[in-house]
């Protein structure tokens, strides 16, 4: 990883975030909640493990994504606190929901409904032409736009924090677009004429 470069992103009352520097946009979090610092599948990054120390007390890092190992437990041990790997549920006032549940892919998203605030691994992204296709600022995951995972659906978030990309503020008219016929903006994309568009 000492080749990968990073910038801070995300950032806000809930806490932030950092993004590499590279195509598909790796993410990761660290969020406040009642002075402790919770880490989301982090990426190992000295600048933000520092300024999470800053932040608050390090209480966890959490794994939404089975294969999302990513630094986790190098971080975890670190900062001397457990590594959650899909967790059900924890201390915090965090809600953990079932994306994604099958052998070869199981997610969970973390909802904090006092924020309205989402963060998920691989289920939504922002990243252009990957996850958000056409004029889409967030979009599902291409292999869950014919199924899309309607749990997260039901949810009225303010904050969408994502694993790939950027984050959204303001993001409920974005999250409402991506449900809103993901299957049909997938068959428009693939028609030669929209190929073809710049």
């Amino acid at each position: 990883m000492s080749d990968t470069s990073f910038r801070f992103c995300d950032e806000g009352d809930h806490g932030f975030g950092w993004v590499a520097a590279e195509r598909m946009q790796r993410a990761s979090h660290a969020l406040l909640a009642d002075g402790r610092v919770w880490i989301v599948d982090p990426l190992a990054w000295p600048d933000a493990e520092e300024r999470a120390r800053l932040l608050g007390e390090p209480a966890g890092v959490i794994q939404l994504l089975d294969r999302h190992s990513r630094h986790g437990a190098e971080v975890a041990a670190r900062l001397g606190v457990p590594h959650h790997r899909l967790p059900e549920r924890l201390d915090a006032p965090f809600e953990l929901v079932r994306v994604v549940d099958v052998p070869t892919w199981r997610e969970r998203a973390l909802w904090w409904p006092e924020r309205r605030l989402l963060v998920t691994a691989d289920a939504l992204g922002t990243v252009r032409n990957y996850f958000a296709l056409g004029g889409e600022r967030l979009g599902i995951h291409p292999l869950l736009r014919m199924f899309p995972p309607r749990k997260l659906a039901r949810l009225e978030p303010d904050v969408v924090l994502v694993g790939h990309g950027e984050g959204l503020v303001g993001a409920e008219p974005a999250f409402r677009t991506a449900f809103a016929a993901p299957r049909r903006r997938v068959f428009r994309l693939l028609t030669p004429r929209a190929r073809a568009a710049p």
